[in-house]
């Protein structure tokens, strides 16, 4: 099982697009996709046509549980519409919880010692992370074999970047092991010199960590965000999709490695 989490501490980078493209590119290779949404906004939830204010379950259960097996984490799983796909929903009580339980001893670990107990039932799981430097980004950056960093190519996003990578950067001083990661240029437009310039920059300064290509503005991905779809089941033929179907190649020759 491959554990991918999508995060930046800048939010409107393309983290969910992200992630529910990529999942829905592997389901059709067959591929058996968790996702897991950490985000007390529930984009990913939503976006998956659940009212987040209403799931029956959701990750926040999984951060009551008093023990980790199988019999206790499945039921925190909910189908998708979308063959393939699952997920563990995200609700609005997790905003509590790095004021309830941040302080607990092991609350970093409780998603991987979860996830672990899953391994037979999924090829990919997918974390959807929130742009706030908390209980649940730090969650998700343990448990992950990889961590996909979507950046806007423009320049503020560049500084959320940054800051991004400053807290890898301490999180790895901390646990003692260097964390694998893939910067991914999203909303790229060619005919803006802001949007070249970024990327030009990105392949500067993060030679060894960003993808070689980018992510185009492509409305389909809007488009296919109402119909509650992965683009790759919307539009298989649009050049978002295209773009994500080289970058999926890309990363699966890095899990080959890792």
């Amino acid at each position: 099982m491959i554990v991918w989490s999508i995060a930046n501490q800048k939010g409107g980078v393309g983290k969910t697009t992200t992630t529910i493209t990529l999942a829905g590119l592997l389901s059709k290779q067959g591929k058996r996709v968790l996702l897991v949404d950490t985000d007390p906004h529930a984009s990913l939830t939503t976006y998956l046509g659940y009212d987040s204010d209403n799931v029956p379950v959701s990750l926040f259960d999984l951060f009551q549980l008093k023990e980790f097996n199988e019999h206790s984490v499945k039921p925190l799983i909910m189908k998708s519409d979308i063959e393939g796909i699952d997920i563990i929903p995200a609700h609005m009580s997790l905003a509590t919880l790095d004021r309830v339980m941040g302080n607990r001893s092991g609350m970093g670990l409780i998603l991987k010692r979860a996830l672990n107990t899953l391994k037979q039932h999924y090829d990919y799981v997918l974390i959807d992370c929130p742009p706030i430097l908390g209980v649940m980004m730090v969650n998700a950056l343990a448990a992950s074999d990889r961590i996909l960093i979507p950046v806007q190519t423009e320049f503020l996003a560049m500084k959320g970047l940054e800051r991004m990578v400053r807290t890898l950067a301490i999180m790895q001083k901390s646990r003692g092991q260097a964390f694998k990661v893939t910067i991914v240029p999203t909303m790229y437009d060619k005919r803006t010199r802001a949007s070249l310039q970024t990327l030009q920059e990105l392949k500067k300064d993060y030679p060894d960590q960003v993808w070689s290509s980018a992510v185009p503005i492509d409305t389909k991905f809007r488009d296919a965000s109402l119909k509650h779809l992965p683009v790759s089941h919307f539009a298989s033929g649009s050049r978002g999709v295209f773009a994500y179907k080289q970058l999926l190649i890309y990363l699966e020759r890095l899990a080959i490695n890792d």
